[in-house]
């Protein structure tokens, strides 16, 4: 049996290997006066009218005042309900980010389920992604607390929400209930493998990719159900979802898949690979949100990877969802642009052009690396705000920053870097 839940975690470590499902068990996160706040049965106790009166008299509360509120609710509460109170209540102030705040402070969460859940926004995105390509029934197969479950009922999809792990299963049912959401959301607590899900219009799987103990997984395989059988339930469905690491090779990836790397204000959120009649085996997809631009490229229609060219007056950044689908070359075509180095994923250019795929900085300086000069020139410049970027080189930030001790009014930015297999320095700024 699989243990798929998020309350295991779910990235990656490459010492991780498969093997026998350890027992299950709940991590137990303590306030400073020792009572647990996570288990089942305080989720329970939280449900009830006493519980959730506490929970909205605690929602604001400053961890900073946690022991002191504590100590004055435990004079008319239970001391497990006031913990498990506040507990909850850190936890939706750390969802927020997630969630917003209007479904945090209504929504259960576990430490892991916090972590682990998906971004609203991305899963917002591909509910609606789903629903446009005809699904109205899903089965959400290790559902964790309930994100993408709740994100798809939104988008007007029935959805069974399977997962293993009790606690987990009661949080998602709970969340379901809190949003009003209930009747178009099925939560099950089964094995993902042993569950039928004929009947439905698409099938979506998120393993879990942390093992107990060990952190990350790396290898696919280790996944908790292993890619292998993820991409046969995804593939005997009318539609599949697969939720990956966003670092998996792209060697690994199936070549009947569809993959789509998501990144969320900058920043890389998952890597998902997409199978039905509608799918292009081997197309790869970059999506950049809250805008929702995109790069595509089919195997067909794929670049070369771009010419190097002597570093231009401007230099592109692209998105990491970019990078990490392999799309730069497209981005460089769109910028009449080359590669300052064929192993680095910088674009340089004349000519600046907008664009929603890179963020544009204008570089101002190029010299070899060297930090007395770089100083130097920081000094002369009076830039007391350094932003140090890297890309090829071994240098921490943090480091180099402590090295030249910027002082000034001014701002610049620092590409550490390497042009022509060369370590280089690049001085510039964001450009208008």
């Amino acid at each position: 049996m699989y243990d798929c839940s998020h309350g295991a975690g779910s990235s990656q470590d490459p010492a991780a290997e498969p093997g026998p499902t350890p027992r299950r068990r709940h991590t137990v996160h303590r306030l400073a006066h020792n009572v647990p706040v996570n288990d089942l049965e305080s989720l329970h106790a939280l449900l009830t009218p006493e519980g959730r009166a506490l929970l909205d008299e605690v929602r604001d509360t400053d961890p900073a005042q946690e022991l002191a509120v504590a100590t004055r609710l435990r004079r008319t509460h239970p001391a497990g309900l006031v913990s498990a109170a506040l507990g909850q209540a850190r936890l939706r102030q750390r969802a927020v980010a997630k969630f917003g705040a209007e479904d945090a402070r209504r929504m259960f969460f576990t430490p892991n389920g916090v972590e682990q859940s998906t971004r609203a926004s991305v899963a917002t995105y591909r509910a609606e992604s789903l629903r446009a390509l005809g699904a109205r029934s899903a089965a959400d197969l290790c559902c964790g607390i309930g994100g993408d479950a709740i994100a798809f009922a939104r988008a007007g999809i029935r959805v069974l929400a399977v997962d293993r792990d009790p606690l987990t299963c009661a949080a998602a049912r709970a969340n379901a209930d809190a949003l009003g959401l209930a009747d178009l959301i099925e939560v099950r607590e089964a094995d993902v493998t042993e569950v039928d899900t004929a009947g439905y219009d698409a099938v979506f799987v998120d393993p879990a990719r942390r093992s107990a103990g060990r952190g990350r997984i790396f290898d696919p395989e280790a996944y908790s159900p292993p890619l292998s059988w993820a991409v046969s339930a995804a593939l005997g469905a009318p539609l599949g979802l697969l939720k990956i690491a966003p670092g998996i090779p792209h060697e690994a990836i199936p070549p009947e898949a569809t993959a789509e790397w998501v990144s969320d204000g900058g920043d890389v959120k998952e890597a998902v690979l997409w199978f039905g009649p509608d799918v292009t085996p081997g197309a790869r997809r970059a999506t950049l949100l809250p805008a929702e631009a995109d790069v595509y490229a089919t195997p067909d229609t794929m670049l070369p990877d771009p010419e190097v060219r002597p570093v231009g007056r401007y230099l592109y950044e692209p998105d990491g969802a970019v990078i990490r689908a392999h799309l730069v070359a497209e981005v460089a075509d769109d910028l009449d642009g080359g590669l300052i180095d064929p192993t680095i994923a910088y674009v340089t250019a004349d000519e600046l052009r907008p664009t929603p795929y890179a963020t544009a900085y204008e570089i101002t300086d190029r010299m070899p690396f060297n930090v007395k000069k770089l100083k130097a020139l920081l000094r002369e410049r009076g830039v007391g705000t350094l932003t140090v970027k890297k890309r090829g080189s071994a240098v921490e930030p943090e480091e180099l920053r402590k090295k030249v001790k910027p002082q000034g009014p001014n701002a610049a930015t620092v590409f550490l870097t390497r042009v022509a297999g060369a370590p280089t320095m690049l001085i510039g700024h964001p450009a208008r």
